[in-house]
């Protein structure tokens, strides 16, 4: 849907609330089709992004998983190869 949502699940340390929050602001502003909503349209869109936090925080503390956990830098070198080869 939207390549700037980072996957935040099963990584060590654990996603952090600023994290999880600029992922909810991604998802509403691709959902709504607007990165800074008008005044009248500015509390049902900041409304928004705090309930997808919050629900998006929900989700990621409550999953389980036997894999082992990623590390950022590792994930991050991942990316930057993916965008080498796809941009090339």
């Amino acid at each position: 849907m939207c390549r700037n949502i980072k996957t935040l699940a099963n990584f060590e340390p654990a996603a952090s609330d600023d994290e999880i929050r600029a992922s909810a602001l991604q998802f509403v502003r691709k959902l709504s089709g607007a990165t800074h909503p008008s005044r009248a349209n500015e509390a049902a869109f900041n409304r928004a992004v705090d309930e997808v936090a919050e629900a998006a925080h929900r989700l990621i503390h409550s999953l389980h998983t036997s894999a082992a956990p990623r590390n950022r830098e590792e994930e991050s070198h991942k990316a930057r190869e993916r965008a080498l080869k796809r941009f090339a």
